[in-house]
């Protein structure tokens, strides 16, 4: 079908995988050495599920000057070992948007990256030439390199958008990429032979959510919204899957314990569950496993580290003594509860853990109980709501209400994913000192009869004022220099005072997006339309200002930032938490503060407290 292969490419977080050769290429020589773990995601072979071994990973064409690196099957009788080229699987940015991949997996947090990096106009089909292989774009040269195929109109945008789990894009994080997605659409805008402009299919999944088009208006601006799979003629059936009545369901049970802590309720529950799931193993052998290993849901990484002391000590010691808890008139052995020796400390699946960490740990999850490696208590933060799918779970405990329904229906459906292995059990402990906590515990029966009822609306504000403050410059930038190859290289930031008016055409592109997301009446959409054209062209305002005043002065070279490929110059965009003392700086320059995240993040601290001895003041 052509000279460059089918491939998948995941496109993420530094903290998940290499984001340069350079980076990559220290990962690999550690892993090889045994000081460091393995930089590729995947820990087994997709193909023959041969485990996959430092041998599998090459840099190409050599360590000292590397430009891929090749993942290969260390099976010599897989399709996709080292002499068939290995596995069509990109997780280095660089290699990337050299490669081109056909599939891309990526997170919404690498749409700040637009304005940082020139090379991600490649995603976007805005490259000018190919040797086969690999890709080459304005950010090698304004012209092809000899030898190289020229492609003079560049390659198609992509085509299709899937949007998974798009109820978490909503709050700050959902008005944010909602501003980044005017300059996605832009990108991936083309024209057919006659002239008439397509974009891209988009595709957004969700379990749970309201007012579905509201949202897609203000996420995608798309006015027009349709269900997929439509339902057939019984709600619960559609073209792709039908209801089965007869599977077990998901059972909730509510705990709530007036006159005690919640921590004694909570301690309590764990105890009683763990060893009437042993007592139950005692009856029926491995039919009782899905309830074997309990998950504990946290809304706040406080409430989880005060429930692991209590896992680590009270919980053992008091699973290990059940049968003293037996009524003393009673004969023989407890009749719900068996002694049960806990194996393993608790593991954790929070944000504080690494990549490598949690993937061990929802693969210890996966192991049955009695084998080695299970997992007897899991405790975990709103980070399993989504892509955690072990069928084995059977049971889960949520520590109060979650803030939003749609987070307690995934979090909750995490456990019972499979009916041959039998129901999943739900108990949500309930803290009555907490007013909302004890109206869903009054209300338990009502609310979970019907649940989804109660999902909440998402709020998307991508041109709001505090948006706009937030993330006007990264957007404008990313559209200005993706958008035209004169503008992508690190110092066609300089071409700004030179073509003014071709850049100011682009300014409507925003405007009529803010228009487009916008149910404002008509006073207020004007109003709208004129605040953002006059935050957008005192930008472009002030960055014609800093490129012309470094001529006038001789100050030296502009680039757009310090992360691109090869810049030479002082940068334009500036880091929100940048070491740069802003008393250097000028106004004009501070005006360029871009994100590197979707996500309003704020860096760790510890505080250590120190208390003077008695007897000294």
């Amino acid at each position: 079908l052509g000279e460059v292969r089918f491939a998948i490419g995941l496109w993420v977080g530094r903290s998940a995988t290499a984001n340069t050769m350079g980076q990559v290429t220290r990962a690999i020589v550690e892993y090889k050495s045994g000081k460091g773990a393995t930089p590729f995601p995947l820990t087994h072979c997709p193909w023959c599920r041969e485990e996959l071994g430092p041998k599998g990973l090459t840099l190409k064409p050599d360590v000292k000057q590397p430009e891929a690196v090749e993942v290969a099957c260390v099976n010599h009788r897989c399709d996709f070992n080292q002499r068939n080229g290995g596995l069509p699987v990109l997780f280095v940015d660089e290699q990337i948007y050299r490669e081109l991949p056909a599939f891309v997996l990526a997170t919404v947090d690498k749409f700040a990256m637009l304005p940082w990096r020139g090379e991600t106009g490649a995603l976007f089909g805005r490259v000018h030439s190919h040797d086969g292989g690999r890709f080459f774009g304005p950010m090698d040269g304004a012209s092809p390199r000899p030898g190289h195929t020229p492609l003079p109109s560049g390659l198609l945008p992509p085509e299709l958008i899937v949007q998974d789990e798009v109820h978490l894009i909503a709050g700050p994080l959902g008005t944010m990429v909602g501003l980044y997605e005017a300059v996605i659409e832009r990108l991936c805008l083309w024209e057919t032979v006659s002239g008439a402009p397509r974009r891209p299919k988009i595709l957004a999944s969700t379990a749970t959510v309201r007012r579905a088009g509201d949202q897609m208006k203000a996420l995608f601006g798309r006015s027009a919204t349709a269900i997929f799979p439509p339902p057939g003629v019984d709600e619960g059936e559609s073209f792709f899957a039908e209801r089965d009545p007869t599977a077990p369901d998901r059972r909730y049970l509510g705990v709530a314990a007036p006159g005690r802590s919640f921590k004694a309720v909570q301690l309590r529950t764990y105890v009683v569950l763990l060893t009437a799931a042993w007592h139950q193993r005692q009856r029926h052998g491995a039919a009782a496993d899905p309830w074997l290993s309990v998950l504990g849901y946290y809304n706040s990484l406080r409430e989880l580290g005060g429930m692991r002391r209590l896992a680590e000590d009270e919980v053992i010691s008091r699973a290990h003594r059940a049968d003293e808890r037996k009524p003393l008139d009673a004969p023989g052995p407890h009749r719900w509860v068996a002694q049960r020796k806990l194996e393993s400390d608790p593991v954790e699946l929070t944000s504080r853990e690494s990549t490598a960490k949690i993937a061990r740990a929802k693969a210890r999850l996966g192991v049955p109980h009695g084998d080695k490696g299970a997992v007897d208590i899991a405790l975990a933060t709103n980070m399993i709501s989504v892509g955690l799918d072990i069928d084995r779970l059977g049971l889960m405990v949520v520590a109060g209400q979650p803030k939003t329904t749609a987070e307690y229906i995934q979090a909750s459906s995490r456990v019972g994913r499979q009916a041959t292995r039998g129901p999943g059990l739900v108990v949500t402990c309930l803290n009555v000192y907490r007013p909302r906590d004890l109206s869903h515990y009054e209300h338990f029966g009502a609310y979970h009869a019907s649940f989804y009822r109660y999902v909440e609306a998402n709020s998307l504000t991508p041109f709001s004022a505090p948006a706009l403050d937030r993330g006007l410059a990264g957007v404008l930038v990313a559209l200005v220099r993706l958008s035209d190859p004169g503008f992508t290289a690190p110092r066609g930031v300089e071409q700004l005072p030179a073509r003014r008016a071709q850049v100011d055409d682009l300014l409507q592109v925003l405007v009529q997006r803010a228009v487009n997301v916008s149910n404002l009446d008509q006073a207020a959409i004007e109003a709208l339309e004129a605040s953002v054209a006059l935050r957008a062209r005192t930008l472009l305002d002030t960055w014609e200002k800093i490129v012309t005043q470094a001529v006038s002065d001789d100050a030296g070279k502009r680039c757009y930032s310090g992360l691109d490929r090869g810049h030479n110059g002082k940068a334009l965009l500036r880091m929100a938490l940048s070491d740069d003392d802003e008393a250097i700086l000028s106004p004009e320059e501070l005006r360029f503060i871009a994100p590197t995240s979707m996500r309003d993040v704020e860096p760790s601290i510890h505080v250590w407290v120190g208390f003077k001895p008695e007897g000294k003041s």
